[in-house]
């Protein structure tokens, strides 16, 4: 997706490290964890109220 390598992971990595320390490191990762699955979760809620309204035209024709 992004063709990142190892050494651009690595100074990605050593940059958040020093804008944010390595106390908030954990925090900052726990928040995007969560922020991920909840989009996650609204992709797949979306996709299910898409198909289930599609489903419901079906049947009225």
């Amino acid at each position: 997706m992004f063709n990142l390598g190892t050494g651009e992971l690595l100074i990605i990595f050593l940059v958040i490290l020093l804008l944010f320390g390595a106390k908030r490191l954990p925090e900052l990762a726990r928040g995007l964890g969560k922020g991920i699955n909840e989009f996650k979760d609204a992709v797949e809620t979306g996709k299910k109220e898409i198909l289930d309204a599609e489903k419901g035209n079906k049947n009225e024709n």
